[in-house]
């Protein structure tokens, strides 16, 4: 390797992260409202650029934190995006994950320095992102959906348990689909990914239902 050839030269990595909730059915993205060019004004995933003596993930955590106050979430790479335009500053190499949090356990600054604003916004309702940030959360979308089919990433989302009713909610919001009650439970349980706990919940005012929590360390398999 040369390190004076010039087309080794002006090149970057963004890590770009897509962190969804389910907020009373509705599943949502988060994203923030960019304060400096390029794409002033304009809103985008969580997202910067690596510290060249930083790894990937303690970079992405340290943008997270810096422009929304989250921390400590679980974020799984997912793509890369390697369009040579995809940033009009320089070469910019996208390294992508995602997460999925409750959006309830998290205060999240509306401003900082970086930024002017941050919300959580529905999937169907996302306006037009800077860079090609549209072109990746649809890709996150679709990742989202074969993981919550076959892994237990929903488990970020519930670490504490959770009702098969409301369980059946997020699979229905993210995969866009009803499901049978009975099927369902009957489906999920098969997987061997949960466990039934002694506790009871109340589920929107109806009796208490079980307590279920996701295994320890347990394989992925298919779902649905």
């Amino acid at each position: 390797m040369d390190k004076k050839n010039p087309r080794y030269q002006n090149q970057g990595i963004h890590v770009i992260s897509a962190i969804f909730t389910v907020d009373k059915g509705c599943t949502k993205v988060l994203i923030i409202k960019r304060k400096y060019n390029p794409f002033v004004g304009m809103w985008s995933l969580v997202s910067g650029a690596l510290y060249n003596d930083e790894e990937l993930l303690d970079g992405l955590k340290r943008e997270v934190k810096e422009k929304t106050g989250i921390e400590n979430i679980h974020l799984e790479l997912f793509d890369v995006f390697s369009n040579i335009h995809r940033s009009p500053s320089m070469r910019m190499l996208g390294i992508a994950y995602l997460g999925i949090v409750d959006k309830e356990k998290y205060q999240l600054l509306k401003e900082t320095m970086k930024t002017t604003d941050a919300d959580w916004v529905p999937i169907d309702s996302v306006p037009i992102l800077a860079f090609d940030h549209n072109e990746i959360l649809a890709c996150a979308i679709d990742t989202l959906k074969r993981r919550i089919r076959n892994t237990d990433i929903l488990k970020y989302l519930y670490p504490s348990g959770f009702t098969m009713p409301e369980i059946q909610k997020i699979y229905e919001s993210i995969l866009e689909k009803n499901y049978d009650r009975r099927n369902f439970r009957k489906k999920l349980l098969a997987t061997g990914l949960i466990e039934e706990t002694s506790r009871t919940e109340k589920f929107s005012g109806n009796k208490p239902a079980k307590v279920y929590i996701f295994k320890e360390n347990s394989l992925d398999r298919n779902v649905f």
